[in-house]
């Protein structure tokens, strides 16, 4: 499937200020980029990096005096889904038998912390079957039991926050998710990208499992079809990879994010975790 992406961002700036940009599409065997196009208006320096041990591609940039800028990036990715019967997953997986990268989306994290569920988790879905089962009954208990309220959460909402509140927006939603998926010893992480048919549009957050060896993709807001989707970044939780951070005063006034198909006879089919696993590594 072929997406035409782009992200708009326009910033007020008061201040000598410096950005860190997570807009970028993934780059991973499941997604390939045909092109893509970075932008800044007025034209501005900026740098494109990589961390260690991370396919995640960040826009550095600094704004040494007053002004207002926009950053637009466009791109052209083919996303090639791997699709897994749920009966391949069910063998579970031990911690001795995890790859020690996988280790680290066991633990509790700054807007996840799974050890303060554990009984939560234990007591509504540890009984609902093999690990894929177990996943997919958290997903649908957040669907059921949490309501998408737009402007209901700020960036330091936290899973527990939401669990409380039981309300929130789609990163709240995610992060749940991964929190309850920890908080029964299977691993789970932060799921950010362009989306088609979201209304408003805007980037979205999901969550993935790691079961059976695969890294299984869940939207427990069930907003946009699960083959409409297409990779920014994986993290802990929002923290590791939000879109934008900046270090100084500064604004923004505008943003425009759109995913569309270039296939005209794209079928869009609903959330994951009914029939079959989708896999986005």
């Amino acid at each position: 499937m072929r997406f035409n992406v782009s992200s708009v961002l326009t910033y007020e700036v008061s201040t000598p200020c410096a950005f860190i940009f997570n807009i970028h599409v993934a780059k991973t065997a499941s997604q390939y980029i045909v092109e893509e196009f970075v932008q800044t208006n007025p034209n501005l320096y900026f740098e494109v990096f990589t961390l260690d041990n991370s396919g995640t591609r960040f826009i550095r940039m600094a704004i040494n005096e007053p002004m207002t800028f926009t950053l637009s990036y466009n791109a052209v990715v083919d996303v090639f889904l791997k699709i897994v019967d749920e009966r391949q997953l069910s063998k579970p997986m031990s911690v001795m038998q995890l790859d020690y990268s996988i280790i680290p989306f066991l633990f509790p994290s700054r807007h996840c912390q799974s050890d303060k569920m554990t009984k939560l988790a234990l007591r509504e879905f540890k009984n609902a079957g093999n690990t894929y089962a177990q996943v997919h009954a958290i997903n649908e208990w957040i669907f059921q039991h949490i309501e998408y309220l737009g402007g209901s959460t700020n960036s330091g909402t936290s899973a527990y926050d939401t669990l409380t509140q039981r309300e929130g927006v789609c990163k709240d939603f995610a992060h749940l998710g991964i929190a309850l998926c920890r908080a029964l010893d299977i691993p789970a992480r932060y799921f950010t990208g362009y989306a088609f048919d979201l209304n408003p549009p805007d980037f979205h957050a999901c969550f993935e499992a790691y079961i059976g060896g695969e890294w299984i993709f869940f939207d427990p807001t069930k907003l946009v079809p699960v083959n409409g989707l297409v990779k920014i970044a994986n993290g802990k939780d929002a923290a590791e990879v939000a879109v934008a951070n900046y270090f100084g005063n500064a604004f923004c006034t505008y943003m425009n994010i759109q995913c569309f198909p270039s296939e005209p006879n794209f079928v869009p089919y609903s959330s994951p975790g009914y029939v079959e696993g989708i896999s986005y590594t």
